[in-house]
């Protein structure tokens, strides 16, 4: 027979967001609270991300991963909050019980809050359709992160690296580190896709080579990979005829996006978004369903771990309190410019934040807010790129009195080039 539980509150999840979720919940109430993990230990992706760079805006110093992981795992520990670790969770239902197993058994869960916190997953191959044969030698770029800090392989001799995103700009410069020659980082947009800082100190300081508007047409190799073409692209990013090159190499690393990690959203019905990929949420990060929340990458792929830490301290307060929703005032949606907007409802606007991620680079910007076709309220923006998202108060727009559809918009100055 299962194990039967009632509790105030489930986290599924516990990397940064379900950590930060379950203690603020903690903190503003719940007392009944479990973290249900798959893995063996807490931190989730944190863990094998040994650089420095995390927690300037949280803890106001600069950490690694794994120490920003510890700050969390130790402030839980001073809690009642119970952590099942190695436990997988099979289904969630839209009634919030949660079925799990783990090697004590099968376990119900039955829950007034569920938080949803599982993180993201990587794009693979077979999700940008590369062309050529199906050697050894082909990683997405935070596999190849693991294999190294973790597991202490190295994933091949001469690599290239498609995407130009931070956990391939990081790649580039811990495996130059280990010895690696990293013949190229490709990218096919006309811009970086990572954070400056990153290019900045994986690539330039390393002096390693950044291929804009260029993509892999084709792998190279039948046991293992030998080598790979790569092409410019044009700006609709199809290959130009007659621009492919060779560019010999053993390894292949993907760095070329991430997607919320929703199944079990699907199974409990929960309505997802088109162009976040991750669940609508308002601005307390509930979804749709009662009681029921998402937070981090789950809901949306942020691109600093303080940003996810903030969004979950937002969800696990609401998902402690789960007061009734008032209705939605406010549905926004992309617009030019935009590659999405979080959340996408507004109920009220006295507490939390708007995060906008640009679709591409825009210098001397203006964001413009736009219901009923007219301009509402503008914010000026120096420099934008889709590798950053843009933070506001919500509080600090101008909202209209009538509620309804808000498009988000912004335009500039593009930018090509870093």
């Amino acid at each position: 027979m299962p194990h039967h539980i009632d509790c105030d509150v489930v986290v599924i999840g516990g990397g940064p967001a379900g950590m930060a979720s379950a203690l603020s919940a903690w903190n503003h109430g719940a007392r009944k609270i479990f973290i249900l993990e798959r893995n063996d230990y807490l931190g989730g992706i944190l863990n094998q991300c040994i650089h420095p760079g995390f927690g300037l805006q949280v803890f106001g110093e600069e950490l690694t991963g794994p120490e920003y992981a510890a700050r969390y795992i130790d402030q839980l520990a001073k809690t009642s909050i119970e952590v099942m670790t190695e436990t997988t969770v099979l289904d969630l239902t839209t009634n919030k019980k949660i079925t799990a197993v783990n090697p004590k058994g099968v376990w119900e869960f039955y829950s007034e809050s569920v938080i949803l916190s599982m993180g993201c997953r990587e794009k693979t191959r077979g999700m940008i359709f590369i062309p050529g044969f199906r050697p050894a030698g082909i990683y997405t770029a935070g596999l190849a992160q693991y294999l190294v800090n973790i597991e202490g392989y190295l994933p091949g001799k001469k690599v290239v690296i498609l995407g130009s995103g931070d956990i391939g700009l990081i790649m580039a410069r811990r495996l130059t580190l280990e010895g690696v020659k990293v013949e190229a980082v490709v990218e096919v947009r006309p811009s970086l896709s990572g954070l400056i800082r990153n290019y900045v100190q994986c690539l330039l300081d390393f002096e390693l080579p950044l291929l804009l508007s260029h993509t892999v047409t084709n792998i190279f190799g039948k046991e293992r990979v030998e080598g790979v073409e790569i092409s410019r692209v044009d700006q609709s990013w199809q290959p130009i005829p007659r621009t492919e090159r060779l560019l010999n190499c053993d390894t292949l690393l993907l760095s070329v996006g991430l997607l919320p990690e929703n199944e079990l959203s699907r199974k409990a019905g929960v309505s997802l978004c088109h162009f976040s990929h991750g669940p609508f949420v308002d601005e307390n990060f509930s979804t749709d369903l009662d009681g029921i929340y998402a937070c981090g990458n789950v809901a949306s792929v942020f691109d600093l771990v303080d940003y996810v830490t903030f969004v979950s301290q937002k969800a696990g307060q609401s998902a402690a309190e789960n007061r009734v929703k008032k209705p939605i005032k406010y549905q926004l949606n992309p617009g030019s410019g935009v590659g999405l907007v979080i959340p996408q409802r507004v109920r009220q606007v006295d507490d939390g934040w708007l995060f906008i991620r640009p679709d591409q680079s825009f210098r001397d910007g203006k964001v413009q807010f736009i219901t009923q076709g007219k301009v509402f309220d503008q914010k000026r923006v120096a420099v934008c790129r889709p590798s950053e998202m843009v933070r506001y108060d919500l509080k600090n727009i101008h909202w209209p009195e009538e509620g309804g559809e808000i498009i988000v918009e912004i335009v500039g100055s593009s930018i090509e080039g870093i």
